[in-house]
């Protein structure tokens, strides 16, 4: 069974950042990977993405801000995230997805994001 431990959240102001990690058991490399977030009362949704060949997919209310990664070596994927918004507040979580970005797996823990003055 795949797991996923994210790992990075925290509190931070308006405009700061904050880099997520998530490591991920099972196989890897031939999955493309999300992060997703669930803000409270509102349903989970994809925030990026990234194909087994490396290419970024963005939401827009991230793009220009958010910078995906992975490292097939070390089974992890890497969520940069830059100028942060009240409206990024969320628990951020990985997965291994399909083509179109849709989970595959249970859920892990996912980590807390606060952005607050």
């Amino acid at each position: 069974q795949v797991q996923f431990v994210e790992s990075g959240g925290g509190l931070v102001q308006p405009g700061g950042s904050l880099r997520l990690s998530c490591a991920a058991s099972g196989s890897f490399s031939m999955y493309a990977m999300g992060w997703y977030r669930q803000a409270p009362g509102k349903q989970r949704e994809l925030v990026a993405g990234i194909t087994t060949g490396r290419r970024p997919n963005y939401s827009d209310a991230v793009k220009g801000r958010f910078t995906i990664s992975r490292d097939n070596a070390k089974k992890t994927v890497d969520l940069q995230m830059n100028n942060l918004k009240p409206e990024d507040t969320a628990v951020y979580y990985c997965n291994r997805a399909d083509e179109h970005f849709n989970p595959v797996d249970s859920w892990g823990q996912g980590t807390q994001d606060t952005v607050s003055s």
